[in-house]
């Protein structure tokens, strides 16, 4: 870094800011303080082109980079906002405002959808336990032309404005066909009381999201070039802000090799789903000279990213057509009723239930008194906590923070699960690691899912020394995400003991698909029989309940949340504090 001639008097400053930039001691705010006239404002324009300074580039400047957000200090009054229009020196109002502030962080939060997408491969120290003979990576991402700080606006006004399948009165009509006019209305009136749609999918759909792959949309057609024979490697990442892609190629089984950069033990099949910051590698093994289309369908079926393998250039596959909208039904709501097919409403009298008199707040489903029991003699060192049904265990430790009150059930619900920002609340949620998810269930195709993973090597014991258990909480219609109900803004930090191993229940008490990522630590998830399955994001489903265990073995404060980036925003986050003391 070099030095600023323009800054008089600011020379020990400047040392010391390029000392910390280069020693890797930057904090997260410096406070410049002083006299007008000090050049403070210069000093902070400068400051932060230097951190955006590519290697061997000179810094850019920092007027409208976009990187670089500088607040506009308003003139204080008319006579100050001429002086300032011919470049004068003028007095500027004493405080920033609080939109300016909020529009700031808003912006440094969804600056990410913004930027392109590179991938890091970190080759494995030992062999490679699968091999290739070609290797693709294939980045997958959503795009706007919006703002994204103005998506998430519209998402708080109108929660389900992006979302163009809607029932209409041809659906109506159909459902009145197919299932009669009472049973057709008593679903409508459910649906109507609980003030949600069983087609939202998706927050933000193709109604303003163009899906790439590497950066291209369908009709560029990113090529993927192969020799007949080969054994070629496609190296899948979601790196989208809110899209759950369905992808399979036409014509080719895959075979998992390695899930969230972790070797598993070889599965095959056609289709697999990837929420977002997942990664899937998969061998494909063409035994001809046909072109095929890599076919990566959103969630909701508003759009799909695509590209070609094949071993000519300029060829472009022969596409699949879209998958029939799926429908929200029973098992998303956590109700259960797994057997009823992909919706989940075939066969059930609804008539005989009363919704619009059905707190599903306070339905109790559990008939053991789970109060009385006593855990406390329980050796869970020689327990295979896989098989394991965690809803009889005590969770939490009864400490004062909310997030870890004493529950006598994973299924109960606490205090803090009442109130505006949450809209419902699983009674009967299910283990569902060997369920496709909606959209996927019973279409002729084999579907990967967490239950056929493995880690190829144990990743670490099957025991934890204490649970945690959050569930995964909002409000659809006003947009509000949280855990256990509390939004990131009123929670306290979750502490963890430096060295435990530390089992999380997770229950999705919503009707979206959560993809939570802790950062620093594994998440290996209990497939049963004590085996695990290393991953560093787990996709929870609509009314699942999934178990994984965290070996807390990064000191430091880390984030943890849901991937999707306006849940994130809206809430559903919490800080991780790693420290020996567990305090």
């Amino acid at each position: 870094m070099t030095g600023a001639k323009e800054f008089i008097g600011q020379d020990e400053a400047w040392r010391e800011w390029c000392a910390a930039v280069n020693s890797g001691r930057m904090h997260h705010a410096w406070l410049l303080s002083g006299p007008k006239g000090l050049g403070k404002r210069a000093f902070a324009r400068a400051a932060a082109a230097e951190l955006v300074r590519l290697p061997g580039e000179p810094a850019p400047s920092p007027i409208n980079h976009p990187d670089i957000i500088v607040l506009d200090h308003a003139p204080k009054e008319d006579k100050e906002a001429a002086k300032r229009a011919e470049g004068k020196a003028y007095e500027t109002k004493r405080n920033v405002t609080v939109d300016q502030i909020r529009t700031m962080q808003q912006r440094l939060t969804t600056r990410p959808t913004l930027g392109e997408k590179r991938a890091i491969i970190i080759d494995p120290a030992d062999a490679e336990p699968v091999s290739a003979d070609r290797d693709h990576v294939v980045v997958l991402s959503d795009w706007s032309d919006n703002a994204p700080e103005d998506i998430f606006a519209t998402l708080k006004k109108v929660s389900h404005y992006y979302n163009m399948n809607e029932r209409t009165l041809f659906d109506l009509l159909r459902d009145i066909r197919e299932k009669g006019v009472r049973q057709t209305f008593q679903d409508r009136k459910m649906w109507n009381l609980m003030r949600m749609s069983d087609s939202d999918l998706s927050d933000v759909t193709g109604y303003t999201y163009s899906f790439l792959m590497n950066g291209h949309t369908p009709d560029a057609n990113w090529h993927a070039p192969y020799r007949k024979g080969e054994r070629v490697r496609l190296r899948f990442i979601n790196a989208s802000a809110m899209t759950f892609f369905d992808v399979r190629i036409p014509g080719l089984k895959l075979t998992a090799v390695a899930a969230d950069g972790q070797p598993i033990h070889p599965v095959t099949m056609d289709e697999f789903r990837l929420s977002v910051a997942e990664t899937l590698d998969v061998i494909v093994t063409p035994e001809d000279d046909n072109a095929y289309s890599i076919f990566c369908q959103a969630i909701d079926r508003s759009g799909f990213a695509a590209g070609t393998l094949s071993s000519a250039a300029g060829v472009v596959a022969t596409r699949p057509s879209l998958d029939p909208v799926p429908v929200l039904g029973h098992r998303e709501m956590g109700m259960g009723h797994g057997g009823h097919g992909d919706s989940g409403h075939d066969g059930m009298d609804h008539d005989a239930m009363n919704h619009g008199e059905m707190d599903h707040g306070s339905m109790n489903h559990d008939a053991m008194n789970h109060a009385e029991m006593n855990h406390s003699t329980m050796d869970h060192a020689s327990m295979d906590h896989g098989q394991m049904n965690h809803a009889g265990m005590q969770h939490g430790n009864g400490a004062a923070n909310p997030d870890l009150a004493v529950r006598n059930n994973v299924t109960d619900h606490l205090a803090s699960e009442y109130g505006p920002g949450v809209d419902m609340r699983a009674e009967m949620p299910q283990r569902m690691l060997d369920d496709p998810g909606i959209g996927l269930r019973n279409n002729g195709r084999k579907v990967l899912t967490y239950a056929d993973m493995r880690s190829l090597h144990q990743p670490d014991t099957p025991h934890a020394e204490r649970d945690i258990t959050l569930h995964l909480t909002g409000n659809m219609s006003r947009y509000m995400w949280s855990f256990n109900g509390i939004k990131f803004a009123d929670a306290q930090p979750l502490h963890l003991r430096y060295g435990e191993r530390v089992r999380i229940n997770l229950v999705n008490d919503t009707m979206m698909h959560h993809p939570i990522h802790l950062h620093g630590m594994w998440s290996d998830i209990e497939l049963g029989d004590g085996q695990l399955l290393r991953k560093h994001t787990v996709s929870v489903k609509p009314g699942e309940m999934l178990s994984y265990l965290v070996r807390a073995d990064a000191l430091g404060r880390w984030a943890f949340h849901c991937h999707l980036l306006y849940h994130m925003e809206a809430g559903m986050f919490r800080e991780v504090r790693v420290s020996k003391e567990g305090r």
